[in-house]
């Protein structure tokens, strides 16, 4: 009995360290993990951003792949990061393969009026927005210190996407006219190009080359500008600007979603997106 009682005490603690080992691997609830987030001080823009990141399935910092790279405006976790990031990871399954595996940089917003547009003339908009006006600032964050971040940090390729919506699209409307060269594929969805009575619709691109360009817009009538303007017909002038400059290895898709609206469009035009710029059967 004595030797029982010792043999006992000796196992008891391997016993308990084993079940409290097995139950630590099953303990519930876990996090669930969809990226990281990362704060990044910005000289360009005087303040410290907050960026949200998805890396794709099988990165490896000690891996030789390359991922390009979707630069989403209006992207953090209660904006647009998390269900891009699904429609991300959707079309670039195995069995799907729409898309390449990307790298998602999720750009949180701050002050969408002052980073999205450009100086206004128009008076009423300059009283209602006191902050607009600051766009240069934040492509220059883009160029000169967000961009060299994600490519030195990460895995990157060189293929450069932005993803924008509303101010966002015109944001990445004016980077297409003014620094195409930043991105090579422009998703671009129900732009307000009404900002400043429409003018971006009259200033001449800069050439460039080897661009995809997706434009989409919902049945959304008219736009909260004093002269009355239609979502959908600036929209489409602005993808028929670009067509007439016949500029070389240059695709531009026009998309109208008559049954999208723009609360609602978003997340069918990015998918939309998603197979016409990467699909190498498309023509201009």
């Amino acid at each position: 009995m004595k030797t029982f009682y010792t043999i006992l005490l000796i196992l008891l603690p391997v016993i308990i360290f084993g079940q409290a080992k097995r139950k630590s691997k099953t303990e519930f609830p876990k996090p669930f993990v969809l990226g990281r987030i990362e704060e990044v001080q910005s000289n360009e823009l005087n303040e410290k951003r907050i960026l949200n990141i998805y890396l794709p399935e099988g990165y490896s910092n000690s891996d030789t792949t390359n991922y390009p790279v979707l630069y989403l405006l209006d992207g953090s976790a209660d904006e647009d990061f998390i269900h891009i990031v699904g429609l991300v990871q959707f079309h670039s399954f195995e069995w799907i393969k729409q898309i390449p595996k990307s790298i998602v940089v999720g750009i949180a917003s701050v002050d969408r009026k002052r980073d999205f547009t450009f100086p206004t003339h128009v008076e009423e908009d300059k009283k209602s927005y006191p902050t607009t006006g600051h766009s240069d600032n934040f492509i220059s964050f883009l160029q000169h210190e967000l961009q060299p971040y994600i490519q030195t940090k990460y895995r990157t390729n060189g293929s450069k996407t932005i993803i924008g919506q509303s101010l966002g699209g015109l944001l990445a409307t004016e980077i297409l006219f003014k620094k195409p060269a930043l991105f090579n594929k422009y998703i671009i969805v129900s732009p307000s190009l009404w900002w400043n009575n429409g003018s971006l619709l009259e200033h001449a691109p800069t050439d460039f080359a080897n661009t995809d360009i997706y434009i989409g817009v919902g049945k959304e009538g008219l736009t909260p500008s004093k002269k009355p303007r239609v979502m959908e017909v600036d929209a489409n002038l602005l993808s028929d600007k670009i067509k007439s400059r016949n500029l070389k290895n240059v695709r531009v898709f026009f998309d109208y979603l008559t049954e999208e609206n723009h609360a609602t469009i978003l997340h069918p035009a990015v998918s939309n997106a998603f197979k016409l710029l990467y699909s190498s059967t498309n023509q201009k």
